[in-house]
């Protein structure tokens, strides 16, 4: 099948449905199916939209023959990285097919590869700074979108995977899991971003676990862990923490909660920074996060913080993207319904509603 209407052919074919039918089902007027699939008339890409959506393939697949990677590693892999790789590619298909039908990735990356992760970190930073947003902002995967223009999704996977990334000329996705730990949660989100400034595994970059000390000794998760450390943790900040005055456990606490990061990680930078010694540290690391905020007074900020993190989150810039292609008539509502987890006619019945 070299064509796109040899493939639009075979889909019918498979479909048991006469032409007359395939294309009343697609919203296509019978002659117009026949001239496209006959050569004298492209498809248009709302045409192939609806195919896509009709017969369970992709826009991708459609103009190319050519299944994405992403979607052998999902067949391919077991258990809750399964989950993750399967919902990757889901998100992943439809960025592709609103490239397709104009509304590609705003993705902006830096240019920051072969830099060491703390430069890399400061550049992210300032770049967030000049578009008007701020690391410290709660809502950590809305600021990396707006800043970065990747798609930023949270996913219920279950226990046991933290995230992945997904990187080629059409995509750049971080998918993460939900979690009761929202500073693991937000490091992860931060990790995921390394990899793709870095251009790490153009394709695909899984983390079951970005604190695992075996996925540590990778170079490239060094690098990521280095970057999402010094992003999350800046050094000028910490170094005029514990310029003011000793850090002590209260002062301590107060830090982890404004930084919105784990005592474990802020004491083991503070540490490798020189700021605290290896005792200091192992007491520090004994807090909790609930615990910490509960020593700063923000235990009620603390509680909605677990709550958001406990949520699933779909890729905003993603549903934005699919709604204005179905506001433009170029895409039908399925995939912006899909986006968000409801089905299409009462998502339909409630944009018409008065």
């Amino acid at each position: 099948m070299s064509t796109t209407a040899d493939r639009v052919r075979e889909l019918i074919a498979v479909s048991g449905f006469t032409h007359r039918d395939f294309a009343e089902r697609i919203g296509l007027d019978a002659t117009k199916l026949s001239k496209s699939l006959g050569g004298s008339r492209r498809f248009s890409s709302l045409d192939l939209a609806q195919v896509s959506e009709q017969c369970g393939v992709t826009v991708d697949w459609l103009i190319t023959g050519v299944e994405p990677e992403l979607a052998v590693a999902a067949r391919s892999t077991g258990g809750t990285a399964a989950l993750a790789l399967e919902e990757a590619q889901r998100l992943s298909t439809t960025r592709s097919d609103m490239a397709f039908l104009g509304f590609g990735q705003p993705w902006r990356g830096l240019d920051l590869q072969q830099r060491a992760a703390e430069e890399q970190a400061e550049a992210a930073r300032a770049h967030i700074t000049a578009v008007g947003r701020s690391v410290a902002e709660p809502e950590f995967a809305e600021v990396i979108e707006a800043a970065f223009g990747a798609d930023v999704t949270v996913c219920a996977l279950g226990p046991g995977f933290d995230g992945l990334s997904v990187s080629s000329d059409e995509v750049k996705l971080i998918l993460v899991g939900t979690s009761q730990i929202p500073a693991r949660q937000r490091f992860t989100i931060a990790h995921e971003l390394g990899h793709l400034l870095n251009g790490d595994d153009q394709q695909l970059h899984v983390d079951a676990n970005v604190y695992d000390a075996e996925y540590r000794l990778d170079q490239s998760e060094r690098q990521a862990n280095a970057f999402a450390a010094t992003l999350l943790m800046p050094l000028e900040r910490l170094r005029a923490e514990a310029g003011t005055s000793k850090i002590d456990e209260t002062s301590f606490a107060r830090l982890a909660d404004e930084l919105a990061v784990s005592p474990s990680s802020l004491a083991l930078r503070l540490k490798d920074l020189g700021l605290i010694d290896s005792d200091v540290c192992d007491q520090f690391r004994k807090l909790s996060s609930a615990k910490a905020a509960a020593m700063a007074g923000r235990s009620a900020v603390y509680a909605g913080l677990v709550s958001k993190a406990s949520r699933p989150r779909p890729p905003g810039l993603l549903c934005r993207d699919a709604y204005q292609a179905y506001e433009t008539g170029e895409a039908t509502l399925r995939p912006y319904a899909a986006l968000l987890g409801v089905g299409v006619d009462s998502l339909r019945e409630s944009l018409e509603s008065h």
